[in-house]
């Protein structure tokens, strides 16, 4: 026998072995009302009441459904209301701007736009056929009382598409089928250790490849799920001590604001009970170290992209490091880790880590040649440079493709240096990721300027590109050159370019 593998088999057996339990706990403090707590038996009711409005609306399965949104219960409902019956949900970036949203909705071919009431105004006119806020348009969001058309379960049918930044400057949508996501979810919640008795923080935003699969992982083991909209870390600690939070994921940054937030308590809450997964990038092994000492956490780290849902390596402490110091012991999760169950890795000859597994996307949408060559000779070519060792654990020692990792987003060099070229001022532009202490890296630019225009600040060209691009894109610093050095066919290499600045640093590239 033969049964489909779909993401709401997770919500359908929480809500028939956890019912009763509280399922998610929506953010108190937003602009649309708080859904407060749902147990899992109501989030699979409203669920099915969004799937029942589609079908009142007209979209059909395999039609587009774009959502801009911070963390929120009702966002975490579309992944099953929207996704899980049989339509595509495409989860945009909030922190992008108007233009780049257009791009994706326009893209994607999304026909319905769901939006947070305080993102509202950066989706103002767009072209898309139906605009709903949260909160505001619940009565269309929502058919209560009503049994949606069943679908036709298909595990090979796209569940979401998932808009990364690139090489290019245009975002590619991944499609990411049912089966990946299940699969993805599945393994990550086993190699996590999710059981029945945790309770999850969602301090990861959930557009990050739907959470990194965690929703549907707390869900099918009846994990209540606590919503953070806004990532800080006194209410980090907060709600880790209030709900008794023992599970959480985030990316270097979030790491940085808790030990920040810890410092001078004599108690920090969830020792010895919490568990925090770190992906984008791993901090430094002080802070790995730190996680264990001061804070009493364990630090687990995943590797992954987000064509591959994201899971490709999982690195954990093992009982045979326990001897070890904890200063030894973060060295060894310094490591991207072994590759994950069903996960094969190996490398090129230039030393780039290609993978293969069920969690690999299905294609780039509408992009059939970027999706060939990604996934040439059946192994999905990652750009990343690294080295497994004898331990079979993976060590990622560069970046091929020029993306900066920056506080767990990331940032196309070269979108960047499109925006600095509108300016008539600069001549020749190359971005690249320099060190930072609390966001693991940042963008920089270095730039030539035209022969004409020797007067213009970095500062100005700065606030050129807060105008072309979301802020967290722009360079944080721009360094005025006399020339950048070119190989004798005209091409920057980037990985010289870097080396100054990474002089003494334990790694040029974050995860």
């Amino acid at each position: 026998m033969q049964v489909p593998l779909t993401i709401n088999d997770h919500l359908e057996r929480a809500a028939t072995a956890y019912g009763p339990r509280p399922g998610v706990i929506d953010e108190p403090t937003q602009p649309a009302t708080p859904l407060g707590t749902l147990t899992y038996a109501e989030v699979a009711q409203l669920a099915a009441a969004q799937a029942a409005a589609l079908d009142r609306a007209g979209i059909a399965p395999g039609e587009r459904v774009a959502v801009v949104s911070h963390n929120s219960a009702r966002l975490l409902v579309a992944l099953f209301g929207v996704a899980g019956s049989g339509r595509v949900l495409v989860p945009i970036n909030f922190r992008l701007g108007p233009a780049e949203i257009a791009y994706i909705v326009e893209h994607s071919g999304a026909r319905q736009l769901l939006v947070d009431p305080e993102l509202e105004d950066a989706v103002a006119g767009l072209d898309v056929e139906r605009t709903l806020v949260f909160g505001r348009d619940d009565d269309d969001l929502y058919l209560p009382g009503t049994t949606p058309e069943p679908w036709q379960r298909d595990e090979l049918a796209t569940a979401t598409i998932n808009y990364t930044s690139g090489t290019t400057a245009r975002p590619k949508g991944v499609q990411l089928s049912h089966r990946s996501l299940w699969l993805n979810a599945t393994t990550l919640g086993w190699h996590t250790g999710v059981s029945d008795r945790d309770v999850y923080l969602h301090t990861l935003p959930l557009f990050h490849v739907n959470g990194w699969g965690m929703p549907f992982a707390a869900a099918a083991m009846g994990v209540p799920q606590v919503l953070l909209r806004k990532v800080d870390g006194e209410q980090i600690l907060r709600r880790i001590e209030q709900h008794g939070v023992t599970l959480l994921c985030g990316a270097p940054a979030v790491v940085s604001m808790i030990l920040e937030a810890a410092r001078g308590r004599e108690q920090v809450p969830g020792r010895g009970r919490v568990r925090i997964l770190v992906a984008g990038a791993p901090p430094p092994t002080r802070t790995i170290e730190r996680v264990e000492v001061e804070l009493g956490w364990e630090f687990l780290q995943l590797y992954g992209l987000t064509e591959t849902s994201p899971l490709l390596t999982f690195n954990r402490t093992r009982p045979e490091w326990d001897e070890l110091t904890p200063a030894e012991r973060a060295g060894r999760l310094m490591r991207a880790g072994p590759p994950a169950l069903g996960v094969q890795l190996r490398t090129d000859d230039t030393g780039q880590v290609l993978a293969r597994g069920n969690h690999v996307l299905e294609s780039y949408w509408q992009q059939p040649e970027a999706t060939a060559e990604a996934l040439e000779g059946g192994w999905f070519h990652t750009g990343d440079g690294g080295v497994l060792d004898a331990e079979g654990a993976l060590t990622i020692v560069d970046r091929k493709k020029d993306v900066i990792i920056t506080g767990g987003e990331n940032v196309s060099s070269i979108e960047v240096e499109d925006a600095l070229h509108t300016h008539p001022a600069v001549a020749e532009a190359a971005v690249i990721g320099v060190p930072h202490p609390k966001w693991g890296e940042t963008v920089k630019a270095l730039v030539v300027l035209d022969e004409d225009h020797h007067a213009t600040t970095s500062e100005e060209l700065i606030e050129h590109c807060r105008t072309r691009l979301a802020h967290y894109k722009c360079p944080t610093s721009v360094e005025l050159r006399e020339a950048l050095p070119r190989t004798a066919t005209g091409k920057l290499q980037k990985f010289k370019l870097r080396e100054d600045y990474w002089q003494g640093q334990e790694r040029q590239v974050a995860g």
